[in-house]
């Protein structure tokens, strides 16, 4: 039943994101297999960029950015802020987030789900009044200045955390490695993650919200990230006949990084193995898209769909079984870095947006300018606001994408340029690579070492350095044993080959 609300002041639009966890964004493509009447039913409302990158392929960094609008060299988060051997816990002093903004200009913000942006910051400490639900890893909180200890090591490679690999018998959708806890691939969990839960407390918080003034809610599910483990319900709307495996799906990875190749060996699956793996991750997508019908759903029985615009969003992609490879990491393929991307609501006008390349740094300042907010904080990102109501057509905007990885975990500094022709990437800790994309979209065939494409590999190390000095990345030493990119960052665009 609708229900008639107190209106606030108009030009104050209720602002709500939705972000999952690991969704790369073929999963909500119209043409894909994967199950998402919400989303169907959303794009008939909202613009879809179907061309939107993180700037990491890892939780933290990524969700850093998307708070900020700011690079990870610039708001200072590059690892799981809460692993033993992270570069930084969180954010740089003076970092601003936009919650914190629309906080100061009369918001009223709710924070249901997953953080994972501050090993010792909170939501309720960056601009969020009421947390609902905060998802946190095994280690909780911890006080600023935190110096890891040994009690780190113990937490995962003692005998109470299952290291008994060696004696285990190897079951389906498990990976044994001595000396490791046992890996689950897949599974069925009726509440993964505690994410109806999340979903839930923000259905609620919007029921019994006072609408006499606006409000923004965060829901951050953790679905689909691994293990791929759906509600039954949602499984059993795949047949595993019917699943197929990306067509990369057997490449080799001859002429990468050897890490690359050393990656896909941890996956040690069979064909049908990978094939569940595949069915699970899909279903998961369908369960995170039924909690976000949810939210739609309120929204619509409140009556508050005309002022209220819906974020829906991932944090970063999957490989999905791309390149036979599985989750996230230093491999840098598309799938790893693509993300959910679609705004909807309070009169956007529906479009599909295939040619503009967007960053996962352009949401904050799109928020704050919806929300009317001239902002404090100096973005990186760009505002998609003209995008929303078909007045983007002659906006200057971006030509290629650029990213920023020290790896996941473990340390490997790596930084990716492209545009719709070419794909550049920068490994300090092997050979680089070169995709024409065009003509190569998934991304197999490195040609890097071809003579015809070294005028192509200056361009785009100049562009790669242009974007760090802007941006603050101090990614690069003169120093003779680790300046190792073919073009250091002297070289530009008309520098001679």
């Amino acid at each position: 039943m609708r229900r008639n609300k107190e209106r606030k002041l108009p030009g104050r639009p209720n602002i709500i994101v939705f972000m999952t966890d690991q969704q790369v964004a073929d999963t909500i493509l119209k043409e894909n297999p994967t199950i998402t009447p919400n989303a169907d039913r959303f794009r008939n409302r909202a613009v879809q960029f179907e061309n939107a990158y993180c700037p990491s392929p890892h939780c933290c960094p990524s969700r850093a950015t998307f708070f900020t609008g700011l690079y990870p060299s610039e708001h200072g988060v590059w690892h799981n802020v809460e692993v033993c051997n992270a570069i930084s816990r969180g954010l740089f002093e003076k970092v601003k987030m936009f919650p914190e903004e629309l906080r100061e200009n009369g918001y009223r913000n709710y924070f249901s789900g997953k953080w994972h942006v501050s090993a010792f910051e909170g939501p309720a400490d960056r601009g969020f009044d009421v947390v609902l639900r905060e998802f946190v890893s095994n280690y909780g909180r911890m006080e600023k200045g935190y110096v890891p200890h040994y009690e780190d090591w113990e937490h995962f490679y003692s005998n109470a955390y299952g290291i008994d690999g060696w004696n285990e018998k190897k079951e389906f959708g498990r990976i044994i490695r001595p000396g490791y806890p046992t890996y689950y691939q897949f599974g069925i969990d009726e509440n993964p993650f505690g994410d109806r839960d999340s979903v839930e407390l923000a259905i609620e918080a919007i029921k019994n919200h006072n609408h006499e003034e606006p409000f923004f809610l965060y829901a951050g599910v953790t679905g689909p990230h691994d293990p791929y483990t759906p509600p039954q319900e949602f499984l059993d709307l795949y047949d595993i006949e019917d699943i197929k495996l990306p067509e990369n799906f057997l490449d080799k990875l001859e002429k990468v990084p050897a890490l690359y190749r050393r990656t896909k060996e941890q996956f040690k699956l069979t064909e049908a193995e990978h094939r569940e793996s595949l069915r699970r991750y899909m279903a998961f997508c369908t369960f995170e898209d039924y909690l976000f019908g949810k939210i739609l759903d309120v929204v619509e029985e409140e009556g508050i769909e005309e002022e209220t615009i819906i974020l829906y969003l991932s944090d970063h992609g999957d490989y999905a079984g791309a390149h036979g490879l599985w989750a996230k990491g230093l491999p840098c393929f598309r799938e790893a870095y693509h993300i959910c991307a679609m705004i909807g609501g309070g009169g956007i006008v529906s479009d599909f947006n295939k040619e503009n390349l967007v960053s996962l740094a352009d949401f904050a300042p799109t928020i704050l300018e919806l929300a009317g907010i001239k902002p404090s904080i100096n973005f990186s990102g760009q505002s998609l606001v003209p995008f929303l109501y078909g007045k983007g057509k002659n906006v200057p905007w971006r030509e290629e994408i650029c990213t920023q990885s020290n790896g996941n975990e473990i340390y490997g500094i790596q930084r990716a340029v492209w545009n719709k022709e070419w794909k550049y990437v920068y490994n300090s800790f092997d050979y680089d690579e070169l995709y024409h994309i065009s003509e190569d979209p998934r991304e197999m065939n490195n040609v890097i070492h071809l003579p015809e494409n070294q005028e192509m590999v200056k361009t785009m190390c100049a562009r790669m350095w242009k974007f760090a000095r802007e941006h603050k990345d101090g990614c690069t030493c003169p120093y003779i044993m680790v300046g190792l990119a073919p073009y250091g960052p002297g070289i530009t665009l008309d520098y001679p080959l």
